[in-house]
């Protein structure tokens, strides 16, 4: 092993992840082991500010990161919900579905889902047809 170290130069602050501080220095290392080797250098870092709030939450203050930290927590909840509903609701379409095919009747009665598209645009507007739509996909295949 040689008793020489490659020194690297590093130009981009940003590669240093553990900079905190702006500043200039000088230093000097040695090692010891298989081989022996010196290297000196000289550097300096700039820090990047971050915010003290997460930045996952866009907030800047730490009251309006709590509360969007505790709003997306019942989001998370409430979107559990909704797909267990979801699920519910698909299992209730597989046993509408079975009855009807086993009577003899088709997979699909557009009329029931014209209902059902009407119901969820009356009551979310245009994007609830697209919702509704996507629900019917779910829960009876696509036609």
């Amino acid at each position: 092993m040689s008793g020489t170290q490659a020194i690297q130069t590093v130009t981009d602050p940003a590669a240093l992840p553990e900079a905190r501080t702006t500043g200039t220095g000088t230093g000097t290392a040695t090692s010891t082991g298989t081989g022996t080797g010196t290297a000196t250098g000289t550097g300096t870092a700039t820090a990047t500010r971050r915010p003290a709030v997460k930045p996952d939450t866009g907030a800047r203050t730490e009251a309006a990161a709590g509360v969007i930290t505790d709003a997306r927590a019942r989001i998370d909840d409430l979107d559990g919900r909704i797909i267990g509903l979801v699920q519910e609701r698909m299992a209730v379409s597989a046993v509408i579905q079975r009855e009807r095919i086993g009577s003899g009747g088709r997979r699909v009665n557009l009329s029931r889902e014209m209902e059902v598209l009407e119901h969820y645009r009356g009551q979310l507007g245009r994007p609830g047809t697209a919702l509704a739509m996507t629900l019917l996909e779910l829960c009876r295949g696509r036609i």
